[in-house]
């Protein structure tokens, strides 16, 4: 049988959990999408509650296709991330997915690079390649690196740093960068988070001959390349459309 692309489809919603503050974790019952879905994919979710007209892209983070379930993280910053925080177990949400182009699953031993929010997409690509990847994870504070308990069982290594030296090493994934991919034989790197870091890791890993691929956020309202908030321009000059072309781009496509 021949799976289409992408579904529409009724999510159930298993569990939610809030990890750290207005952080939340859910798992919904979605066994069409959890079944197509890649690394590096998102869906649009639509709350049934309230009045919200617009979807909201989330990462998928984890996939659990013997259960038909995948999981979301994301962080309450308006109305419709609050009304979504407030479902539980067996109510409903509508889902669209899954959307974009996913990270390049062939290579053998890569390292994810993330911060913030951008460690729930990187989350599936670590999940996928069970033991060969390792991640390198920045954050404000110890509190924001709630994701080690998360990625402990997909991971071969884990190295932290926080802004405020509170755990790991003090400083950025920028800092520690060139002397971990001096210390390991990786094959790529994949990162997801805030801009800047993206771009900084990008230029580190150019110089270190490896390949990078990036993650683009950015608001979105139909996740189908039809409405064109998204578009960004790339280093050829080329508009592209990050849901539709993306999320993942090669770094030099993005990033001059």
């Amino acid at each position: 049988m021949i799976l289409p692309e992408k579904v529409t489809e009724a999510a159930s919603v298993i569990a939610q959990q809030e990890v750290a503050p207005d952080v939340f974790r859910m798992e919904l019952s979605s066994p069409a999408i959890t079944e197509l879905a890649k690394p590096g994919q998102f869906v649009q979710v639509r709350i049934l509650n309230g009045d919200h007209i617009l979807r909201r892209p989330l990462g998928i983070a984890e996939c659990d296709r013997t259960r038909g379930t995948f999981s979301l993280f994301y962080r309450i910053v308006g109305s419709g991330t609050r009304d979504l925080s407030l479902l539980v177990h067996g109510e409903n949400v509508n889902v669209l997915g899954p959307l974009g182009h996913g990270f390049d699953v062939s290579f053998q031993h890569p390292l994810l690079v993330g911060g913030g929010m951008g460690l729930s997409p990187l989350l599936s690509y670590a999940q996928a390649k069970r033991g060969a990847c390792d991640i390198l994870m920045g954050g404000k504070n110890a509190g924001e690196l709630f994701w080690q308990s998360f990625y402990a069982p997909y991971v071969e290594k884990t190295i932290l740093t926080t802004d405020d030296g509170s755990l790991g090493s003090h400083g950025f994934t920028t800092t520690v960068f060139p002397d971990i991919v001096k210390q390991e034989t990786y094959d790529g790197v994949l990162v997801c988070g805030p801009e800047i870091m993206m771009r900084g890791i990008a230029r580190l890993a150019k110089a270190a001959g490896l390949p990078c691929q990036v993650s683009l956020e950015k608001r979105m309202a139909c996740g189908l390349g039809a409405c064109l908030s998204c578009s960004i321009d790339t280093v050829n000059g080329a508009r592209k459309k990050v849901c539709k072309d993306g999320p993942v781009f090669w770094a030099e496509e993005v990033f001059a």
